[in-house]
């Protein structure tokens, strides 16, 4: 990767909006939108991980969508290994696509049924410009015996797998290329616990011999403390707190945070768990909020978190916090 060095910032995103028409009638007029990602800004460096956490629905899986360009966004930067990627058309993307890829939720969606999974792994390489078969195939058996996956079975289709070799057979697809930063959406929900922990093992370890960056989305928080660097809380469109992974679990400051990590579970029987619950629901995000979009449900709102839009505050070393009064 020429020209990015390790703690130096591979991906840079700022200001990124993404809103979503509501229409209505015979003619589909648009009545409003969807706030699905609000002026969401943040940075991963070389060889980390960043893990993006916060409720279902809250804009987690458009933000990973919206830097890989599978979704257009309406505003804000995408810088990618130095160069502003925000307007690029669907050609000038082309050439990045080798390098940004992306592990889905659904494991078993996500593969082709009419194609083996030595057929699916191949197109990537095809794609990345390997003519010769044999070095195809050579590539093919690297990698399935880098995710644990038997050679053998590259001729077997994917309704003949588990989902955590499927999930393993779509990591080595996203690694045939070898990427600088792949998106793993969700990658472990819907695997078994054992499943998940071997999968999050395997991605540690690729990025050690690999050194990628992940963007790390999921809404388990144990997971994503074991896997990150640093940690980046949404609600609602928003990022509300971000802070590197040991700080944000030991110093929580946003109350939002401080009520989602109250809400994990703890192993030890013994130990004292204080639960932070939050009154009132998530607003919806065709109609948020004016100010804060927390301020329905937190127990810190005073009148100015009605009137103004609260901006990030430091709170130490790269940890910021969208709050006021915690700061």
């Amino acid at each position: 990767m020429a020209g990015i060095n390790p703690g130096e910032a591979l991906l840079e995103v700022d200001g990124l909006k993404k809103y979503f028409p509501v229409r209505r009638g015979f003619f589909q007029r648009v009545i409003g939108w969807i706030k699905a990602v609000d002026d969401v800004a943040f940075e991963i460096e070389q060889g980390k991980t960043l893990g993006l956490v916060g409720e279902s629905g809250c804009g987690k899986s458009t933000v990973g969508r919206a830097i890989l360009k599978l979704l257009k966004p309406d505003e804000g930067r995408i810088i990618f290994e130095g160069e502003d990627i925000s307007g690029f058309s669907i050609q000038e993307m082309k050439p990045l696509r080798k390098k940004l890829q992306i592990v889905f939720q659904d494991p078993f969606g996500s593969l082709n049924p009419r194609m083996t999974v030595g057929q699916s792994i191949e197109e990537g390489l095809r794609a990345w410009g390997v003519r010769d078969r044999a070095e195809r195939k050579d590539r093919l058996a690297k990698l399935l015996k880098m995710v644990g996956i038997a050679t053998g079975a590259s001729d077997r289709y994917p309704h003949e797998f588990s989902g955590g070799q499927r999930q393993r057979i779509g990591i080595a697809r996203a690694m045939s290329v070898e990427p600088s930063l792949i998106v793993c959406d969700e990658p472990i929900s819907a695997l078994d616990v054992s499943i998940q922990a071997q999968i999050i093992n395997l991605l540690k370890d690729l990025q050690v011999q690999m050194g990628i960056s992940y963007l790390f989305i999921s809404h388990d928080l144990n997971v994503v403390g074991y896997i990150s660097d640093t940690v980046a809380v949404m609600y609602l469109g928003q990022i509300m707190e971000s802070a590197p992974a040991g700080e944000l679990f030991e110093n929580p400051l946003h109350p939002y945070t401080v009520a989602l990590l109250s809400a994990a579970p703890t192993a030890d029987p013994n130990e004292k768990h204080e639960w932070k619950t939050l009154p009132g629901d998530v607003p919806s995000p065709f109609n948020p909020p004016p100010g804060c979009k927390f301020q329905g449900r937190c127990p810190l709102v005073e009148e100015r978190c009605r009137r103004e839009e609260i901006s990030f505050r430091s709170a130490g070393h790269k940890h910021q916090v969208r709050c006021w009064k915690v700061t």
